[in-house]
């Protein structure tokens, strides 16, 4: 490896679950992979969670093994806070270019000491991570846990008061630092660029963002976990305890009107885990999910439901046709109650829930020339028996990159890539021409030559 310019088997493009887990299978195995992330730290959505489903293993107590795995291991060249900005193919597999933004301190030198973060004196809303409940400082580490831990500044907040450059026992600080041009040459390509999740703020009759107590199921996740904003859970428009909490189902899939069609596949499951959740922080608390079908397609997901139902939370089959709040900022829910001859109700909570759907997280076909589906995930030809191959021969899709699907399908997918992009460079290892071995006449001649 030159400054600039970097030979591996695979490149792997995101490091959430599905990229760190197709990047330490392939390593395991002896091939060197490129992890590129765009963001400052490795660990994807998945790191920000509360618990998985079923099971109600914690998310955190999953992930940071595997970015530890990822940061030391010895075959995973690790790229974070970088970009690919285009590639393309050569008679060895392809050839990428990648961005490697700036982050103003030299990530060789940083230790995560976060002296720097101590004396600086600009807080900014944490968007990135706790949509904007909490602060960070304008030259910070992104969460507790990130990996590397290595800091960065945002410029445009930035006053260049220096004092984080007194502050910094190593002398990282680098505010000349420019972004960097990497070309990387691979084999092989998995694409592991995640989801984002449909805009809560999307539907005006939902309050389009501007009702206070109205959040999306990853505030709710944030609330839940034991690194979220606030230590418990509180409502955002007053920090009251709420009593009365609502789960809105379909608030973001199965919708003409917001252009997505499909079902996300995962939110029926979060839901009833988030509100066994709250049931144990909150015991005194009603918690009711408005449903249009609940659908516990995986393993023991049936139980997880009927569970929650003995647990006392409330199911009630209809169709949300409006959110409103009342005098006192509390969400009024109107619904269809199809279970009782569609008989329209308004009930009132003190918070609401939406449970959104999954979209593309990026779209890949400009830069790797990989179609994309209708939905505007990438096309896999035959998913059912090769679910993570693409139509370009050597790029593998893992995880939501390739559509809706929950943690336990993503890590699967993961595996099944590695396999393919393995099993697809021994193949072409073997057919390569062999390098003729010299006849013993001409050994001879060149050795007297050297002699």
């Amino acid at each position: 490896m030159s400054d600039n310019r970097l030979d591996v088997d695979t490149l792997v493009v995101g490091g959430g679950i599905a990229g760190m887990q197709a990047s330490l299978d392939l390593a395991d195995q002896g091939y060197q992979v490129a992890l590129v992330e765009r963001d400052p730290s490795i660990g994807g959505k998945m790191i920000g969670l509360s618990k998985v489903f079923p099971t109600l293993d914690c998310c955190s107590c999953i992930t940071t093994p595997k970015m530890a795995a990822v940061a030391h291991h010895d075959n995973i060249p690790l790229l974070t806070y970088s970009e690919v900005e285009s590639v393309a193919s050569n008679k060895n597999g392809f050839v990428a270019q990648v961005l490697r933004k700036p982050r103003y301190v030299q990530e060789e030198d940083c230790t995560g000491c976060r002296s720097c973060e101590l004396v600086c004196p600009i807080d900014l809303p944490d968007d990135e991570n706790e949509f904007g409940r909490t602060s960070h400082r304008v030259i910070y580490v992104p969460f507790t846990t990130a990996v590397p831990q290595t800091a960065l500044i945002d410029l445009d907040h930035c006053i260049y008061c220096g004092k984080c450059i007194k502050a910094c026992p190593p002398d990282a600080i680098d505010f000349t630092q420019q972004p960097e041009h990497l070309e990387i040459e691979a084999k092989t390509i998995v694409l592991a660029t995640g989801y984002e999740v449909t805009p809560y703020d999307a539907k005006k009759e939902y309050g389009a963002g501007k009702l206070g107590n109205v959040i999306d199921a990853l505030m709710m996740e944030r609330l839940l976990a034991p690194t979220g904003p606030y230590g418990r859970v509180l409502r955002p428009s007053d920090g009251k305890q709420p009593d009365s909490i609502a789960y809105v189902q379909c608030a973001g899939s199965r919708d003409l009107t917001l252009g997505v069609s499909y079902c996300s596949r995962v939110c029926c499951m979060y839901a009833i885990k988030q509100a066994m959740l709250l049931s144990g922080a909150l015991p005194m608390a009603d918690i009711t999910i408005y449903y249009m079908d609940i659908r516990t397609f995986g393993k023991g997901y049936e139980q997880f439901y009927q569970n929650a139902k003995t647990m006392g939370i409330e199911f009630v089959k209809g169709k949300v046709a409006r959110i409103t709040e009342d005098e006192n900022q509390n969400p009024v829910v109107r619904v269809e109650l199809i279970d009782e001859n569609s008989r329209v109700a308004e009930r009132t909570h003190d918070l609401v829930v939406l449970s959104v759907g999954m979209l593309p997280g990026w779209n890949p076909q400009a830069t790797f020339g990989v179609p994309v589906a209708e939905a505007g995930f990438i096309q896999i030809p035959d998913c059912n028996v090769s679910p993570t191959v693409t139509t370009q021969p050597g790029i593998y899709a893992t995880g939501t990159a390739a559509g809706p699907m929950d943690i336990v399908d993503t890590i699967m997918t993961a595996g099944a890539a590695a396999a393919e992009a393995a099993a697809y460079m021994q193949n072409h290892k073997e057919q390569e021409p062999a390098v003729p071995e010299a006849a013993p006449a001409m050994r001879d001649k060149r050795s007297t030559v050297h002699a």
